[in-house]
């Protein structure tokens, strides 16, 4: 928020300075402002009036001194304070003098609730006094080598110099000198003598992550920050650190001497290595890539990010297809677009004369943007009538579940009193930021969290009850839990079911984060739990936890099977689309798992992959090799994968920061992708190839820009009515909007088609453990190795190597020793894996990490309860 320029200097002086004249002495410059760190507009319900430097204000009563102040222009200098944190007073930079029954006392104002009659004196000479000698004193040792520090031109203390320091110094002794940098973590550097003591890093680390894996070291004038010994600062959020600290005492590998803020240019963005969509800014230099920071988005993540998305633009710029490629001789081989685009063309027109529709299928859909899911869902459902088509590879939700429950946001599901529901996989390791404002609403907003996990994960901590519902029995546990249906609750603990019962009958509103717990189990468990809920709290409203990034967008645009642009069935929006589109498919189509069943049997003859790697990705028994080697299969793709690399036809795409448009995260909101480098190579946008291989086979899409997509988007989809998309990069609008726009009734109103909506269906049967058996709980973390992340040089040796984790009570009956490599097998095939102990995982169960790696996905049937595995020794032996 940009403050107006005021008459007093001082109130003008601030962070990001956009005209620092030189001078020197104790004269006071006058300064440009712009405050990132600014508080946003709040509406005031309980006001009070305050008298700062003689000027009445009315203020919320309660609010803190220094954010009330600045909502009225007048910024009060500070270090330590961050509005997304507890304040502590710790720099006294943002010293007042406030007149009290006693007298005129000097107070931090990060301290200092807002009361009525409150007099504030932010511009006396004591109050300068003050903040000059903090300046000075902070100077004594922090060292004068902002040429070369990367957080000069940005930084707090030196601004602040300028414009509240005494402008001179009286000291001339030798600085203090410590060893640099030292390496925190793979990504974080600390240059301790820049270091001003602020406890920001620390105070993060601890409130907000829930990692106080760095903390302050030795007394006085020593004292230094400092991790634990033989603990680095291995912190999803460590390079939120680097963000908030005031000075250069924090840097991040990826951008440590990379450029100067003042040769970076940067647009707003939104993060797309998860599906919760981060407010960002991508920043560059020379028409490359360097940092992405976070934007204070309220209804999203604060201002935070993790670091696999924080750093994920490195994956930009290495290992990157540059120019198409086409197989010859059975070797990929480097072609010219119009070679690549007749090869793809040749194959589906193939396709289509001699197999129909029904011989074509799509995979993947949630690495594009809202415009090119929209720009493909026409052209295979609208122009070639396949409907063939699923964003999704078996490792999310059906549409149904996805697109047809009352819907939450991110900010129902933390507010301040609820009570949640949490169905879902761990947050703090597949949607990280989400952990961060459930942690919040936990610790602070006093929301009670019952967490039906089947492993310890994350929020064992911060629930009141964690159920420990075992594999495959989501569904009974919960009916039990709210006292529906006449199964028996299975194996979980009653006395946790009847604690958590009597949490959930309190008053408010029950929200429900619902996902897949674990890829090994099907989405059968979920549906039933979906189902109890449903009955029994017919008010309750569900968050869907969805891992990739716009699969949510993606769906809302129709890529699964049976579905249209808008949340219709095929049934229901068939007439409705077939004024906008050529064709309509006649019949509902495959899932992903049977789309590649289809291309091993040769009924799908030309297979395209957007962005999809089912070799690695796909949660499905099905031998996804073989598919591939007999189909005809073209992909779209930045990186190679397994995928790309058997593919008959690479096409290179445009990465994150390269092209515009929308995308949609978990809870349904739109919001802009920014465009701020020029793709490289000859690479291109996904929809424009969309539209060059439908012109190709003759039929014009009518898709000429991403303003031309998101004009026929709000007028065929009827969820994306009144979006505005072309004007989210508005100012005030860059939050974005919740579809759908129009409500149930004025759904009805207009006489829309039916939209999805959950129907139960038949309980599902939970077959009875094998005692010769284990129940396999796959586990993501954040960084499973995977295509992107090991295109990202910082974060590449934080990958997570593929282990089995058994209860010690296992290890003696099943023969196994420590360390041991353990064959895990069922009837899908086989993996093998070390063996690890671990008291956490419950007696019966497996858990497999670092699933990506071993090939674990293929054991897997979405459609199955649960999976459960027998476990040979290495040399065969049965365990």
């Amino acid at each position: 928020m940009e403050v107006p320029v005021s008459e007093d200097p001082k109130a003008e002086a601030v962070e990001g300075l956009e005209e620092v004249p030189v001078q020197l002495g104790r004269q006071r410059p006058t300064l440009t402002r712009f405050a990132p760190e600014n508080p946003k507009p709040i509406e005031i319900t309980d006001p009070v009036e305050i008298t700062v430097d003689g000027r009445t204000m009315t203020v919320q009563n309660g609010d803190l001194l220094i954010d009330a102040v600045e909502r009225h222009g007048v910024y009060i200098p500070r270090f330590c304070y961050h509005p997304r944190m507890e304040p502590v007073g710790m720099c006294r930079m943002c010293l007042v003098e406030i007149e009290g029954p006693r007298g005129t006392a000097l107070l931090p104002s990060c301290m200092q609730r807002v009361s009525d009659g409150m007099v504030v004196n932010a511009e006396s000479p004591g109050a300068l006094k003050a903040q000059d000698g903090v300046i000075e004193y902070l100077l004594i040792n922090h060292p004068l080598d902002c040429p070369v520090c990367d957080k000069g031109g940005e930084c707090p203390l030196q601004d602040q110099s300028m414009a509240y320091g005494p402008g001179e110094s009286r000291f001339v002794e030798e600085k203090r000198h410590y060893e640099k940098p030292i390496s925190l973590s793979e990504t974080v550097y600390l240059d301790r003598e820049r270091c001003i003591l602020c406890d920001r890093c620390t105070r993060f680390a601890d409130e907000v992550a829930g990692d106080p894996l760095i903390t302050f070291m030795n007394r006085g004038n020593n004292t230094e920050i400092a991790t634990f010994p033989d603990e680095p600062f291995a912190s999803y959020f460590s390079g939120n650190t680097v963000q908030i600290c005031p000075v250069g005492a924090l840097t991040a590998k990826p951008y440590r001497f990379k450029a100067r803020p003042w040769d970076l240019t940067e647009v707003e963005s939104t993060c797309t290595s998860c599906s919760v969509g981060c407010r960002v800014t991508v920043q560059s230099s020379r028409d490359e890539l360097l940092r992405l920071q976070g934007v204070d988005s309220d209804p999203v993540n604060w201002g935070w990010l993790c670091d696999r998305g924080r750093f994920g633009f490195e994956a930009n710029k290495t290992d990157r297809i540059l120019q198409p490629m086409a197989r010859s001789g059975g070797e990929l081989a480097p072609v010219r677009w119009s070679e690549a685009y007749s090869a793809a063309v040749a194959a589906i027109k193939s396709s289509l004369d001699h197999g129909g529709p029904d011989s074509i299928g799509v995979l993947g859909g949630a690495r594009l943007t809202n415009e090119a899911a929209y720009a493909w869902t026409k052209l295979a459902k609208g122009v070639w009538g396949t409907d063939n088509v699923d964003a999704q590879l078996g490792d999310g939700l059906p549409a149904e579940l996805a697109l047809g429950l009352p819907a939450a946001t991110i900010d129902d599901v933390c507010e301040p009193g609820g009570t949640v529901l949490y169905l879902g996989p761990d947050p703090r390791e597949e949607l990280p930021v989400l952990y961060l404002r459930l942690r919040h609403a936990v610790t602070t907003d006093r929301v009670t969290l019952i967490n039906a996990a089947a492993v310890p994960g994350s929020l064992d901590g911060l629930a009141r009850v964690s159920l420990g519902v075992p594999m495959g029995e989501l569904g009974r546990a919960v009916a039990a839990l709210l006292g529906v249906g006449s199964e028996p609750s299975g194996s979980v603990n009653p006395q946790l079911l009847s604690e958590a019962a009597k949490l959930i009958e309190g008053e408010g509103p029950l929200r429900v984060v619902l996902g897949r717990r674990s890829l090994s189990e099907g989405y059968g468990p979920v549906a039933d739990a979906v189902a109890a809920i449903r009955e029994a709290r017919p008010d309750a409203t569900f968050l869907t936890a969805l891992r990739r990034s716009n699969v949510r967008g993606a769906l809302e645009l129709g890529m699964a099977p049976g579905l249209l642009p808008g949340r219709m069935t095929l049934d229901a929006g068939r007439d409705y689309f077939s004024g906008y589109w050529h064709t309509v498919p006649a019949t509902a189509g495959l899932d992903a798992a049977g789309i590649v069943e289809a291309a091993a049997d040769g009924r799908i003859s030309t297979l395209i992959l957007l962005g999809a790697d089912p070799i690695s990705d796909l949660v499905a028994d099905v031998d996804a090799v073989a598919a591939l080697e007999r189909a005809t299969v073209i992909s779209l793709a930045t990186h190679h994968s397994d995928s790309t690399l058997v593919s008959d036809v690479v096409l290179p795409v445009s990465a994150h920061g390269e092209v515009g448009g929308t995308t949609v995260n978990m809870e349904g909101r739109v919001t802009a992708l920014g465009r701020r480098v020029t793709t490289p190579g000859s690479t291109r946008a996904d929809w424009v190839i969309a539209a060059e291989l439908s012109e190709r086979l003759g039929t014009d899409l009518g898709l000429t820009s991403i303003e031309a997509i998101d004009s026929e988007i709000e007028h065929a989809v009827p969820t994306f009515a009144g979006a505005d998309l072309g004007k989210l990069e508005d100012p005030g609008r860059q939050d974005g909007v919740v579809v759908p726009i129009l409500d149930d009734v004025a759904w009805t109103e207009a006489g829309l088609p039916d939209r999805l909506s959950f129907e139960p269906g038949d309980p599902t049967q939970v077959p009875a453990i094998s005692s010769y058996s284990l129940r396999l709980v796959l586990v993501r973390r954040l960084y499973d190795s995977g295509t992107m992340l090991d295109s990202m040089p910082s974060s590449r040796p934080l990958t997570v190597a593929p282990e089995a984790r058994l209860n010690p009570a296992d290890f003696s009956p099943l023969g196994v020793d420590e360390g041991a490599n353990l064959t895990l097998r069922t009837p899908s095939g086989a993996i093998t894996v070390p063996a690890r102990s671990d008291e956490a995982v419950a007696r019966g169960n497996l858990e497999l990490s670092g699933a990506a790696q071993a090939g674990a996905l293929a054991l897997c049937d979405p459609d199955a309860p649960l999976t459960e595995v027998r476990i040979e020794t290495v040399d065969g032996g049965l365990s």
